[in-house]
């Protein structure tokens, strides 16, 4: 593949069965976007459906638009048309709130499944917040509780007896590096854990089944691979063998068995509802639905093949065309690897900002992580040519030693 040329990557694309996607984005023209991993690119159709829902449903129907608009049942409907793009069944998939909200909620009813263990299972490089939210959780829990730390390989040896939840992200959000959910679930029900798998960068973007490994919670978000909106609400999975019994602890209205009888008392929904708990965003989450609805359309196994061809595509031309400048893969090379390369390079956070500028625009994360996401249905084989050839200008002409990249800006 060294040898491929640009001609080469737009017969890629003619080939591609999932190029037909592309005409249903609002992409920028000057611009390559390697950045859906972090936020995805925004559906034409959104802003018809954004006005709509502004203009009709509340400027003139208002308040009716709960029963005539199905406001009120949103939150399941749209969970119900994810299920499957994550191995759920209907019933089983709720959108609300946030991922680090989500994930209070399903940490927290799956330590009432094991009321004797105290302990729960992180991979603690992972993306921080996880970390936080579960830490402000066993503060308020008591001293009992703790978090146990284990890194890649060593996380199914450090699942144990004593562990009552084990709590994962199955693709790292640096390194794009996927854990096995099958073996880590199966090892974690050997031994009575629970498990909660955080779907954020997984979900979406390549073939996941969660029934099929049997796990117990998840949640993820909708504004990556589904394309949802800056800040579109998450979604929580909880299989339905524990409906009823583990529940959650943010037991506001929304998750109450009659909502409007108004009762003084909480009595838990039986189902999914119950991990609802106050009143959802309703114009983020009526736009969000028509990105993930183009999800529900694209077959998942072509999405991931796409998605493993463009990044063997980038490390192959970057290896040959930046092989000299330092860069060091830290992805997964193989099937292994979510839907992202991941380079380290100690000028990092200046190569990308002059990536940006020249029009690739990927992220940072500290300390020295360039992360360029591959995001299968409007990327194209040709996008990553001219990625890599414009890496490969930036750091032959040196552009990324301008004193205007090294100043660090809030968002990176």
């Amino acid at each position: 593949m060294n040898n491929l040329s640009r001609q080469d990557c737009q017969r890629l694309d003619l080939d591609d069965p999932l190029a037909v996607f592309r005409d249903e984005f609002q992409l920028p023209i000057d611009s390559i976007y390697l950045c859906g991993n972090s936020l995805g690119a925004m559906p034409k159709k959104a802003l018809t459906v954004a006005a709509e829902v502004v203009t009709a449903q509340w400027g003139i129907d208002l308040v009716k638009s709960w029963n005539a608009h199905g406001w009120f049942q949103m939150a399941t409907d749209i969970g119900d048309m994810l299920a499957p793009t994550i191995g759920a069944e209907p019933g089983e998939v709720v959108m609300t709130d946030s991922t680090s909200i989500n994930l209070f909620k399903v940490v927290s009813a799956a330590l009432m499944l094991q009321p004797k263990r105290y302990k729960i299972l992180m991979e603690g490089s992972n993306f921080p917040t996880d970390n936080y939210t579960i830490q402000g959780l066993i503060k308020l829990l008591g001293e009992s509780y703790e978090i146990i730390f284990a890194e890649g390989e060593d996380i199914v040896s450090a699942i144990d007896d004593t562990i009552a939840v084990v709590c994962l992200t199955q693709v790292h959000y640096k390194t794009g590096r996927v854990l096995e959910m099958m073996d880590i679930t199966s090892k974690a029900h050997e031994v009575g854990s629970v498990t909660v798998w955080d779907l954020c960068h997984s979900a979406g973007a390549m073939d996941v089944d969660l029934n099929a490994c049997q796990a117990d919670f998840a949640i993820g978000c909708t504004y990556k691979y589904y394309n949802g909106g800056p800040g579109s609400p998450a979604f929580i999975f909880a299989a339905k063998r524990h409906h009823g019994a583990a529940l959650q602890p943010l037991t506001g209205w929304w998750g109450h068995q009659a909502p409007f009888n108004f009762e003084r008392d909480y009595r838990p929904a039986t189902g999914i509802h119950q991990m609802l708990t106050g009143t959802q965003p309703i114009i983020t989450m009526a736009v969000s639905k028509v990105g993930i609805e183009i999800a529900t359309r694209a077959n998942i196994k072509q999405v991931r093949q796409k998605s493993l061809a463009l990044g063997n595509l980038f490390i192959e031309l970057l290896e040959h065309h930046c092989g000299d400048y330092g860069f060091e893969l830290v992805s997964p090379r193989d099937h292994t690897r979510g839907s992202q390369v991941a380079l380290r390079h100690d000028q990092g956070y200046a190569i990308m900002q002059a990536l940006i500028d020249a029009g690739v625009v990927g992220d940072f994360r500290a300390p020295d992580i360039l992360r360029f996401g591959l995001t299968p249905l409007y990327l194209r084989y040709v996008d990553v040519w001219d990625a890599v050839m414009k890496l490969k200008s930036i750091m032959t002409e040196q552009t990324w030693q301008l004193a205007k990249y090294h100043q660090r800006q809030t968002v990176t």
